[in-house]
């Protein structure tokens, strides 16, 4: 899958690295970014530090965390933002009581940073990949990777996170939008909301999948994201 002059850029997001989207990423031969925001401590300066690292024309994947992340990069650079694809996001500011349960993950996190990580990844994958080892030892790997200031870093994000519903409207961009059926993270109906408020959005919910989409259903979203690329490649290469 290619497209000339375009980058495409993944994003991961919380405690997450590239192994999130390389099965899509391999499916490009060049023209290739993986976004680090292990850094970085807003969205808005999570999306800036990408934009600066990249040059011309991109299509932005974001999953989680990434896909807010990817909505800022739009929000702030809309003639080089071409396309979004945005996994298990969502667009909404901070709700009620969202801060105290942040803040408690973040202070069990340096309490226990594995035993946090079991406990969180659990219930992001759909319930009968609990058992797949393979899976759960990647996605474990992966956060143990990270830290507890890493992860207070992304976590304070998350509490200052931009309402991305304010500019989603605005973006003349082809969107498409996944999640799969069983996350309750970013569920289903989160998802249609965002597909209403975008002028080009397409949305596909896949059956049996959590919130980590990508790696539970790799061959879906391969399948998906190529179909969806051959039917707005005019748009991209405008």
């Amino acid at each position: 899958m290619e497209l000339n002059a375009t980058t495409f850029v993944f994003v991961p997001g919380l405690l997450s690295d590239r192994i999130v989207w390389e099965p899509l990423a391999e499916q490009f031969s060049e023209n290739v970014f993986h976004a680090d925001l292990t850094m970085q401590p807003s969205i808005p300066e999570m999306a800036s530090s990408v934009l600066a690292s990249t040059q011309g024309n991109l299509v932005v994947a974001g999953h989680s965390m990434g896909g807010r992340v990817a909505m800022e990069m739009a929000h702030q650079a809309p003639e080089r933002v071409k396309a979004l694809i945005l996994a298990n996001t969502g667009h909404d500011a901070l709700r009620l009581g969202e801060s105290e349960k942040r803040q408690a993950k973040i202070e069990n996190g340096y309490e226990d940073f594995s035993g946090m990580a079991a406990e969180w990844l659990r219930p992001m994958v759909a319930p009968d990949r609990t058992s797949d080892d393979l899976l759960m030892a990647s996605l474990t790997n992966m956060v143990m990777r990270q830290s507890p200031e890493i992860h207070e870093r992304q976590m304070r994000a998350l509490m200052g996170r931009p309402n991305a519903g304010d500019y989603l409207p605005h973006f003349s961009c082809p969107v498409l939008l996944m999640t799969g059926a069983l996350d309750s993270w970013a569920p289903e109906p989160q998802h249609r909301e965002m597909a209403k408020m975008s002028k080009q959005a397409e949305l596909h919910v896949i059956a049996g999948a959590g919130h980590f989409l990508p790696l539970e259903k790799p061959d879906e979203v391969i399948e998906i994201v190529r179909s969806w690329l051959l039917r707005v490649k005019e748009a991209i290469s405008a």
